[in-house]
């Protein structure tokens, strides 16, 4: 969505579909399960396990680092990631929100 485009919408709709956004990839839901099992882990892990280049793994943990879902701290010459569970919470709330609020719709058209 332009920049123009989401000017239209409230703060937390935007949130919402930024982090919707961020999710919305297999290699990053595939990111995010590795993380799920390892606790922590670095770019070339992940390179290992994933069927993706660096350079593509490296651009998707870019987006999930953006939406504030994983944190990155440097390490050497390498970048150790994990899950921010913070943020986590907080996309939980948002969605739970959502979804109890779709389950009290009674009428259809």
């Amino acid at each position: 969505m332009g920049l123009t485009k989401s000017e239209a919408f409230t703060k937390q709709q935007n949130e919402v579909a930024n982090l919707a956004k961020a999710v919305a990839h297999p290699a990053r839901i595939a990111i995010l399960e590795h993380l799920l099992k390892t606790d922590v882990c670095i770019t070339g892990d992940l390179v290992e396990v994933l069927p993706l280049a660096q350079a593509t793994v490296s651009q998707h943990l870019r987006e999930l680092k953006k939406a504030g879902l994983i944190k990155g701290d440097i390490q050497g010459t390498s970048v150790c990631y994990c899950l921010d569970k913070d943020k986590w919470k907080t996309f939980i709330n948002t969605f739970d929100n959502l979804f109890e609020r779709i389950k009290r719709v009674t009428k259809c058209c």
